[in-house]
């Protein structure tokens, strides 16, 4: 059985969207569905919570953080709309966003906040202070919150995340950060980071399966956050965990096991290299500047602020079409409108699946596209 399902007849250049679970991951999923299908009430009444705290204090080991912070979610997207409808927004807050933010966390916003200022972060860049200044030129004194990205996604950047949050502190700003794709592409300390929220993805680069994802609160506001979802831990008579863990953690019946594993797949992945995971992250991203260099003369943003993602700008054009034909030759990159069409980028990923040849034939097959 091979470590990863991906079908070996395309060049799968996308892991940055969706991740790719490897087979050991799966293996223990199916063990553990096994496991709660044979007795699903004592599974899911007696024993779920036992196997979540044991993830918890090694996810957040991994993370930097207190477990007793962590709660899990199914999605980054499902951790920044409970944050937002958990907020009181009066006529006159605004939400600081960027012109790099991911679609979906914008449009959460802008549904719940009462107004919405973006911070346009220019692209290509030339260094790190370019971020922090575009995003510190929007704030005004109405701005209640900054949801930012640590990674972004339609540009593959990794921002400045922890000057952006500092900055931000020290205007009386708290900071919402989506980092879907920061776990298991750069190190994390989210005990110094100290944000307000941080929630990131274990589907993707912690090759975890679809589902597993987490919110970090800090403590103190904790009592404010609430999940979309009211359910049994809103009146729980418990004491020995607190409300904010209660209600997360049982939102209805649901499958567990994508949480559940973890700990397996932070195992797993660490073993791909010598290293563990910082020899993984390191040549992730060796990979993906070697790409980058062998795909485009231009330089979307220093070394220093690319991980394992990176995007470009192709010249104007209808960007579904390429990425069509790119697929019919079995490549599968993302080809995107952005900002908006005609403008168009390409983003590349860098897993450990993944090798050079694997970009020499994106890069002869854009070479045969006629100009636009």
């Amino acid at each position: 059985m091979p470590f990863w399902q991906l079908d070996p007849t395309v060049t799968f250049l996308n892991h940055g969207s969706f991740g790719s679970c490897p087979f050991p991951v799966l293996e223990e999923q199916n063990r553990l569905r096994a496991r709660l299908e044979a007795e699903p009430i004592f599974f899911q009444l007696v024993e779920r919570e036992g196997l979540e705290r044991q993830v918890r204090q090694k996810l957040g080991a991994f993370l930097g953080a207190d477990a007793e912070d962590l709660v899990f979610v199914p999605n980054a997207s499902t951790a920044t709309n409970a944050v937002l409808r958990s907020m009181r927004f009066g006529p006159d807050d605004e939400v600081l966003i960027t012109s790099h933010g991911y679609n979906a966390c914008n449009n959460a916003v802008r549904y719940a906040a009462p107004r919405t200022v973006v911070a346009d972060v220019p692209f290509p860049l030339q260094s790190p202070e370019q971020v922090v200044q575009a995003v510190m030129a929007a704030v005004t004194p109405r701005t209640r919150l900054a949801v930012l990205d640590h990674i972004t996604s339609p540009t593959g950047l990794v921002f400045p995340i922890g000057e952006l949050v500092s900055r931000l502190k020290e205007r009386g700003v708290e900071t919402l950060v989506d980092g879907a794709h920061a776990p298991g592409m750069v190190p994390l300390d989210l005990a110094a980071l100290d944000a307000a929220y941080y929630t990131g993805n274990l589907h993707k680069w912690c090759c975890a399966p679809k589902g597993a994802a987490f919110l970090y609160v800090r403590r103190a506001l904790q009592p404010t956050v609430r999940p979309l979802v009211i359910s049994h831990g809103a009146n729980s008579p418990r004491t020995d965990r607190s409300r904010f863990q209660l209600e997360f953690d049982w939102q209805g019946t649901m499958d567990p096991t994508p949480w559940l594993c973890v700990s397996k797949a932070l195992d797993t992945m660490e073993k791909l290299e010598p290293g563990g995971w910082p020899a993984l992250m390191k040549r992730n991203k060796a990979l993906a500047l070697r790409a980058r260099d062998l795909l485009t003369a231009t330089r979307p943003a220093p070394d220093d602020m690319i991980g394992a993602l990176v995007a470009w700008q192709l010249p104007d054009g209808d960007a579904a079409p390429l990425h069509d034909r790119l697929f019919e030759q079995r490549i599968e990159v993302p080809v995107f409108p952005w900002p908006a069409p005609p403008k168009r980028l390409i983003r590349i990923s860098a897993q450990h699946y993944n090798q050079v040849s694997d970009y020499e034939k994106l890069a002869q097959a854009l070479a045969k596209e006629p100009a636009p």
